[in-house]
């Protein structure tokens, strides 16, 4: 199907902020409650990367 555009190839001309910001918001959402179901299900990786962030922001220079 080459001839059929991709949805996400051309913004929407008719869609508003609104929209955008919702359909975002339940992006985001949707990518929090996966994130929070993969920290359940793998409690030694989600410890490791906890570790892995904090020594991260430890060693960030403001």
């Amino acid at each position: 199907m080459p001839d059929t555009p991709d949805r996400f190839d051309v913004p929407d001309p008719a869609e508003t902020d609104a929209e955008r910001r919702r359909r975002r918001a339940q992006f985001l959402r949707e990518l929090a409650e996966a994130r929070a179901l993969r920290d359940r299900v793998q409690p030694r990786r989600a410890k490791a990367a906890r570790l892995r962030h904090a020594m991260r922001m430890r060693t960030f220079r403001w």
